[in-house]
């Protein structure tokens, strides 16, 4: 029997409505889950706070920042402030105990991407100053974990490495005050470093502050391996109070070391409380100096 064309078109018609219907059926592909990233925090507040300071990997990078959009920070703190979540306590740039997530509020005025957690395991306790940090990066570090106050042999080159940079600025300081002066052993090899916040008054209404790193020479002294300065006046100072920077607003702080690159010698991570939000820096050893090789401003909210 000889087909009409008609009869060929439905034919074809139906078998297109088929292959459709098939089609239709079958699942729609799911968008890849988002994984988290190796990441490093900062364990602020008395062990109570963490806040984030960068992504791990080759390089450091920025996470999510407090001014970022509000689908970018509920994203982030999904996926890292889960309750539970745990991340290690890294304090003396080693495994020191567990940092576990309690809650976060992604619309929080003040700390969107910020958590509240509990600390445990910290052999000294993190309050005021001293600091932590927290991770869930592979860590291939042998270090034991040292982390200490200086000897009173120690600290008296300390001050004397600190006056003769305060002298360099043209300033004698007829007292030496420092905020964080503290001995850690960044590449393992029983001989401390040292991170130190010193800070003087200029007069009534200015300050002078320091921030340093010291290592060892070859010849079994001390020397500054990185330096910074820089003189805070009260109309510096954003509730117009000195005495705000005398109790650490401003000044760059220790929070402890982490080896992030594998090299087997840990980068000297620090935290700098501002009115408006925090600063945090990473400093790797370089050539025999140490450099700043990562900065990270947090907004948290206006002043």
């Amino acid at each position: 029997m000889r087909r009409t064309a008609p009869f060929f078109a439905a034919a074809t018609a139906a078998v297109l409505m088929f292959v459709i219907s098939i089609a239709a059926q079958k699942p729609k592909p799911k968008p890849a889950a988002q994984t988290a990233k190796p990441i490093i925090f900062a364990v602020l507040s008395d062990g109570t706070s963490l806040e984030p300071i960068a992504f791990v990997g080759k390089k450091l990078t920025v996470p999510a920042s407090g001014e970022d959009s509000a689908a970018k920070v509920a994203a982030f703190d999904k996926l890292y402030y889960r309750k539970g979540a745990a991340y290690r306590l890294i304090f003396g740039g080693t495994n020191a105990g567990s940092v576990s997530v309690k809650s976060f509020d992604p619309k929080a005025e003040c700390s969107k991407n910020m958590a509240e957690v509990t600390t445990i395991g910290a052999k000294t306790p993190l309050k005021g100053l001293v600091m932590g940090l927290a991770t869930n990066a592979p860590s291939k570090s042998t270090a034991t974990g040292y982390r200490r106050k200086p000897t009173a042999a120690e600290k008296t080159e300390m001050d004397a490495l600190a006056k003769a940079e305060f002298l360099k600025h043209k300033l004698t300081p007829k007292a030496l005050h420092f905020q964080n002066l503290t001995a850690i052993d960044a590449d393992n090899d029983a001989t401390p470093e040292f991170v130190a916040s010193y800070w003087i008054d200029i007069d009534k209404v200015t300050r002078g502050l320091l921030f340093f790193i010291a290592q060892k020479g070859s010849g079994g002294k001390y020397s500054v391996a990185f330096r910074e300065y820089r003189a805070i006046d009260q109309s510096d100072v954003m509730s117009g109070d000195i005495k705000n920077v005398d109790e650490g607003v401003y000044h760059e702080l220790l929070l402890d070391s982490f080896d992030t690159d594998g090299d087997g010698t840990n980068e000297i991570f620090t935290y700098t409380q501002s009115f408006e939000g925090a600063g945090f820096n990473a400093y790797r050893r370089s050539g025999g100096k140490w450099i700043k090789a990562y900065e990270f401003i947090n907004y948290h909210c206006g002043y």
